[in-house]
């Protein structure tokens, strides 16, 4: 019977030895992904932040130009009719012509009215240069629309935004 005891002891010890080294895995398991967690969310802090750190920055005057609000509602400035005489060909032609500006929203209307008088100036020397028979047919009118745009658009101070005006719509247009 002796003998018996000292083999009991030993498979006794045996079943706490185990419940000791699955313990252990169980924190190595912890450990493992508490560090893969905090990794994870260590990164996602460095990119996130990285990204609302360029969003925080002042837009260049580029990224400003071609960033348009797509829930703005294009806003229509009447311009003043304008008579002028045009480039002589077969004696002396006026040109009378009436239109409206297209621009991106109130903003930009309030900035075209503020400095209408810039607009009307260069509008005119514009058409003051033209002939008659570059303006009479549709092609003619369409490239004059173009280059009203182009005038309007440019910005009224030096090193200033450009308006952002995105059609000319004739309302008269007699050549005599």
């Amino acid at each position: 019977m002796a003998t018996a005891k000292p083999k009991a002891a030993p498979a006794a010890d045996a079943a706490p030895a185990a419940p000791a080294g699955s313990k252990k895995k169980l924190i190595i398991i912890i450990a493992a992904a508490v560090l893969l967690l905090g990794g994870g969310g260590g990164a996602a802090w460095y990119f996130l932040d990285g990204a609302a750190g360029a969003a925080h920055e002042e837009p260049s005057k580029e990224s400003k130009k071609k960033k348009k609000d797509p829930e703005a509602k294009p806003e229509y400035v009447p311009v003043e009719a304008f008579t002028v005489n045009l480039q002589p060909e077969n004696g002396e032609q006026y040109l009378q012509v009436q239109f409206t500006l297209q621009v991106a929203g109130a903003e930009q209307a309030t900035v075209i009215k503020d400095n209408m008088a810039i607009v009307r100036n260069r509008v005119l020397l514009l058409l003051s240069s033209k002939k008659a028979s570059e303006i009479s047919t549709l092609e003619g009118k369409q490239q004059l629309a173009a280059e009203i745009q182009a005038v309007v658009t440019d910005p009224f101070e030096k090193g200033g935004d450009e308006q952002e005006v995105s059609d000319v719509l004739f309302t008269s247009f007699i050549i005599q």
